[in-house]
């Protein structure tokens, strides 16, 4: 019993140079660290000959399975790859005995949304909602809600930068309970929806998350009004405000599709390029009748003189 209990512990910490070699396929994987850990399962970065890739594994065999099924059916979307790519689904044998679930993705490579928006700056902010809100949009058309939409669950890749979701385990079909959670994306922790998979669960997560890239930290759930402590975060960032009507209804639930709250961001977006173009034009207007003036003077001054 002991030793089982050391081996549940070994799994979710499985040194570098570990080979795991799959019960059925007989794939070998080289385990190179751990990048993370979660209800289901830990994830570690491996090498499978000149492949770079993760491995999830886990002594959850039927949580594993239905992670599984999710990747496959996301893999299916409208032909467009959402979440990680599958790349192996097999079973180890333990030293101990026992048999664990392991499924083998691609390894996205990026970094986080905090970082990117800390190098880069928050002009980004409409792009990257935009991003987020049509994947998720693809993803509710197929009937699956994200659930488990968290910073942590998202990386910025490079050339060109895009979000990608790294960990689906959370996905749940529309209609039912939401599966796995985090307490601060949570709307049913903040007391403002149910736990039922639908979309607006998914679009008050993606508010939180884009506050979340101004604080950081976190703050704490207050007792009461909470839409109205939100309401104010949001207002207290400068570069939040185009986007605060938007965050505020995807906060109260008043949008039942990602759609409908990808157009009013756009719409948003196109506003203020409209808006940078006419004070872009007025600033040349000015510059131009200066220089005019300027030239008018020029000439005044050598025929006086």
């Amino acid at each position: 019993m002991a030793m089982n209990r050391d081996w549940k512990k070994q799994v979710t910490s499985i040194p570098p140079g570990t080979l795991i070699q799959g019960k059925f396929k007989g794939n070998n994987y080289m385990m190179k660290r751990k990048l993370g850990e979660g209800a289901i399962g830990t994830v570690y970065l491996c090498q499978h000959g000149n492949q770079t890739a993760a491995l999830k594994i886990s002594e959850k065999q039927t949580s594993m399975t239905l992670e599984v099924n999710v990747l496959k059916a996301l893999k299916q979307v409208r032909g467009n790859l959402l979440g990680p790519a599958l790349l192996d689904v097999d079973d180890w044998l333990a030293p101990n005995g026992r048999t664990y679930t392991f499924y083998v993705m691609e390894y996205v490579q990026g970094e986080s949304v905090q970082q990117f928006f800390r190098k880069n700056g928050a002009s980004w902010l409409g792009l990257f909602m935009v991003q987020l809100l049509e994947d998720l949009e693809k993803l509710h058309e197929a009937g699956w809600v994200f659930g488990d939409l968290k910073t942590d669950n998202l990386l910025i890749s490079q050339a060109p930068p895009r979000i990608r979701w790294i960990d689906v385990g959370g996905v749940t079909q529309i209609g039912r309970a939401i599966k796995e959670y985090t307490e601060f994306y949570d709307r049913g922790y903040w007391g403002l929806g149910s736990r039922r998979a639908e979309p607006s669960y998914d679009l008050f997560a993606l508010a939180i998350i884009f506050l979340e890239i101004f604080y950081p930290q976190r703050f704490s759930r207050p007792e009461t009004r909470r839409a109205s402590f939100l309401f104010k975060k949001i207002d207290r960032e400068k570069a939040l405000q185009p986007y605060a009507p938007v965050l505020k209804k995807a906060i109260t639930g008043t949008y039942t599709s990602s759609n409908q709250m990808k157009r009013e961001v756009k719409q948003i977006i196109f506003s203020r390029k409209n808006q940078s173009k006419r004070e872009t034009g007025k600033i040349g207007l000015l510059e131009a009748m200066w220089i005019f003036l300027f030239s008018i003077l020029s000439i005044l001054t050598s025929l006086c003189f």
